[in-house]
């Protein structure tokens, strides 16, 4: 076992973007886990870790025997890994068809972190956490100076983004998704396509252009040599602490209006419409399954139900699913029983994988996949990879999509991938291409 860390608290306050420029200065490996800029809730934590080389290991913590917080302040995250897991591997292990990886990215990824930083955004208050030998010239080198204010970032050189699909080829595969709902083999398809970009692509650069863009309450920079995901993510996955889990599925979108008035009716529209509504609860009853492999017979239930969430490019309809973990559940217990999210695969699983991966022809990546933090102590806390830009030596790649049903009109359909990939795409420096 890594040696234990300490929490030291420090003085005053500093931008979790500054802190970020200074330690991600110095290793090749760092994190920034954001609750956004100008939160007034939430934790942020920013700092430093290796490869780990043994990601089995991340797998095997147990999600219900976890050691008390005790006096620990410094929020939930106590250490452990941050990272993310990709689409294809977790679809294989469920059984379903998947296309050549990525070369570039790996599909699974976890920092086992040494150091860093936790902001409570609510109370503005500090943390250094390190192990016990060096967490005090830790907390000196953040309070010297050396973590001053991070610069303006400069407007992005334009690039150009090209589109797995043309809007049309997507119209057509959206008419086939109903064809398979028509037939019986699925009630839902989250089809997806990719937008990719050849050039060379800052990751930090372009994340803070994303988090000011798009900010979300999960978002998050992970980087690793030069390879990196840039998330604006809305979608909590998975949520675990004192045994119990959460996931929250995000079904149904709407744009934000161009003033109050059309802003309030594009909320009560998408609160309103039967097909969003019908969409989401297919996905709450498919969570609910995927958790009842895992949790106590009879805990499972929903806590909040169709509730309209509103980011600065959408409104956003979410529901909020739970349970309690069987004693003994591991971290690989749990991805294996709900990973692939159902939010970003349709209802039967693995027929909807098996359709989606004969309709989209390419790998989804580390897109459709998780991320965030596992900590030590059985703790976690995942998000979607949505509303995301994945970096890589030779450029970097957004990917978009959106759950057909039967009722879906395929020019909405469109226009709904176009909304979700206009922010990731332009904090490139991109442009959607003609027809999205």
């Amino acid at each position: 076992m890594p040696e234990p860390l300490i929490a030291l608290p420090l003085r005053g306050w500093q931008d979790p973007a500054s802190i970020h420029a200074s330690i991600a200065g110095g290793t090749r490996s760092s994190f920034w886990l954001d609750a956004g800029p100008a939160a007034a809730s939430g934790w942020s934590w920013v700092g430093s870790g290796v490869v780990e080389e043994h990601p089995q290991r991340v797998r095997a913590v147990s999600l219900t025997d976890g050691a008390s917080a005790g006096d620990w302040e410094a929020g939930r995250f106590r250490g452990g890994w941050i990272g993310w897991l990709g689409y294809e591997e977790a679809a294989a292990r469920a059984g379903a068809p998947v296309s050549a990886a990525d070369p570039e990215v790996p599909n699974e990824q976890w920092l086992r972190v040494e150091r860093f930083v936790a902001f409570d955004h609510a109370s503005r208050r500090m943390w250094a956490i390190a192990p016990a030998a060096e967490v005090e010239a830790f907390a000196a080198g953040l309070a010297d100076g050396s973590s001053a204010p991070a610069g303006r970032v400069s407007a992005p050189v334009p690039v150009r983004a090209t589109a797995r699909h043309e809007p049309e080829a997507y119209a057509a595969l959206i008419e086939r998704c109903r064809d398979a709902i028509r037939e019986g083999d699925a009630y839902q398809l989250c089809l997806t396509t990719r937008f990719t970009i050849e050039a060379a692509i800052d990751p930090l650069t372009t994340y803070t252009r994303l988090r000011e863009m798009t900010p979300a309450h999960h978002g998050g920079l992970v980087r690793s040599g030069e390879v990196a995901l840039a998330s604006a993510s809305p979608e909590r996955f998975l949520e675990v602490g004192d045994g119990i889990v959460r996931t929250r599925p995000i079904k149904g979108t709407r744009p934000r209006g161009s003033d109050p008035t059309q802003d309030a009716a594009l909320a009560e529209e998408l609160r309103a419409s039967e097909k969003e509504r019908a969409e989401n609860v297919m996905i709450v009853d498919l969570m609910r399954n995927d958790l009842s492999r895992v949790c106590e017979p009879g805990s499972v239930g929903v806590e909040g139900l169709l509730e309209v969430e509103s980011y600065p490019a959408v409104h956003q309809l979410v529901s909020t699913v739970s349970g309690t973990l069987t004693p003994g559940v591991t971290v690989g217990d749990l991805l294996d029983a709900t990973f692939p999210a159902g939010s970003m695969t349709g209802a039967p699983k693995l027929s909807a994988m098996t359709i989606l991966h004969d309709l989209e022809r390419g790998p989804r990546g580390v897109f459709a996949g998780c991320f965030g933090w596992i900590g030590d102590d059985g703790a976690l806390d995942l998000a979607m990879v949505i509303r995301s830009i994945v970096v890589h030596p030779r450029g970097a790649y957004v990917g978009a999509g959106g759950g057909i049903t039967w009722r879906s009109e395929a020019a909405a359909e469109v226009a709904e991938v176009g909304v979700k990939a206009r922010g990731p795409l332009a904090a490139i420096g991109a442009d959607l291409p003609p027809g999205w």
